[in-house]
Order: structure tokens, then sequence, then C-alpha cells
């Protein structure tokens, strides 16, 4: 599943070159130019369609919309600026600006998330390691703005899968064996689904589940709690 907006970190921007050495008798060596792989979901339930600028540069051709996502862009290492505007308005009218520092070879998921309001940046970093055979890894991250810390439970056993995970909380990636579950998102303390999911999780594969949409919705608005996946490989 694709994911969302607020920092699309999309485009292949001038960089941070290195330079290697060469003996006297070797030719200069080629400019190696540094790279993360950053992916853009938008998880803000009430907020309109994005574009996205990374250093100023518009980066996305087609609006980002709740709650998609960009699959991983390569953007250039280092210190990079990244602007979230409602689609059509530029840069100027930036409803998120943020200055991220990006390490070379390195992945990261950028969330928009929290309600228009006070939309903020939920930046994790992303360990893409092969699941083992026959093992699939998942993690879940806390983003409905209105909804209580929760559980995770699988359906049909008694541990929590997750625990006590806080709004705009994140999880490491865990090892699971393939197959098909129910995850039952519980606030803490309580038995009460506020969400049920059905997923499949294939083995070699890396998930991130997201709590999205609000508890209560505002006036107009029918994003209501609910769970997004995206397959992260």
């Amino acid at each position: 599943m694709k994911k969302w907006m607020k920092f699309s970190l999309l485009a292949v921007l001038p960089a941070v070159f290195l330079t290697t050495a060469c003996d006297d008798d070797d030719e200069d060596s080629p400019m190696v130019e540094q790279k993360a792989n950053v992916m853009v979901v938008h998880a803000a339930p009430n907020a309109p369609t994005v574009d996205l600028f990374v250093d100023g540069t518009k980066v996305n051709s087609t609006a980002l919309a709740y709650p998609r996502n960009t699959g991983y862009l390569q953007v250039a290492a280092g210190s990079r600026n990244v602007k979230v505007a409602p689609s059509g308005a530029g840069a100027a009218n930036a409803v998120i600006d943020a200055n991220l520092n990006l390490t070379a070879n390195t992945n990261y998921s950028v969330f928009a998330a929290g309600p228009l309001t006070a939309l903020t940046a939920v930046v994790v970093e992303d360990n893409l390691t092969a699941p083992a055979a026959g093992r699939a890894h998942v993690r879940f991250i806390h983003l409905s703005p209105d909804a209580p810390n929760v559980d995770v439970v699988v359906q049909g056993t008694t541990s929590n899968l997750f625990s006590n995970i806080q709004y705009k909380g994140s999880t490491a990636f865990k090892p699971v064996n393939a197959g098909t579950y129910t995850l039952l998102v519980q606030p803490v303390g309580t038995d009460v689904n506020a969400v049920t999911a059905n997923v499949t999780l294939q083995a070699g594969k890396i998930y991130t589940v997201f709590a999205k949409g609000f508890l209560n919705p505002p006036a107009g608005n029918n994003n209501s709690l609910g769970a997004e996946v995206i397959m992260n490989n």
C-alpha cells in the first residue's frame, strides 16, 4: 500500500559528493553522489491533497492524498529542507517546513501526522534487514490524533504483539511467522477493539501497520479510526 504526504523527500537533488584520493599515477576517481531512501506518507486525516518540495523544488507530479505514500524515493544525503503545501498553493504556503538530516544508504519513512491545525512530521528510520526463512517483519505506528495509548493484540492469543503505544509512537520491526492475522487495536487497559484489521504477512516481506483516522471524526469528516498497511520491501 502506498502512503502519504508532508515531507516528500523525493528528488534526486544535488548532494554531497565524496572525492577519493588516488595514487599520483592514477586518474581521479569519479565523484559519488550519496543518497538516502525516503518514503513520505500522508497520514493527516483531515488534510487536503498536498505537493512536496525538497530544497525548494517540487518533487511530485501527482498530488499526494490521504492515506497514500510515495514509495521509497532517492534523495541526496545531508541536510534537506522539506516543505509540504496544499496542492497548487506553492512552497510559500507550506503547512510543514522542516530540515531533515539524512544519512547516506539509510531508509526513512516520514509521516505527515496530526489534524490540519497541528500538522507535524513523524520521522522513523526503517531497518530493512531481510527476515529469516518463513518469517516476516512487522511494526506498528500510532497516528490517530485523538486516540489514547493502545495495545496491538493478535486475535486468538493471550499476549500483546505491541504494548502501550502512544500517539506518534512507533515500534521496532518484530519477526513473526508468515501467515494471515487478525490484529486488534485496543485502548490500553481495555478489551475494546477500536480497530480490527486482517493482514496477510508474506515470508521475506517487511510491513508497517499504522493507526489512521479519528476515533471521533469531526463534523463533515468520514475518516474514522482504522489501520493502513504498507509493504516496505
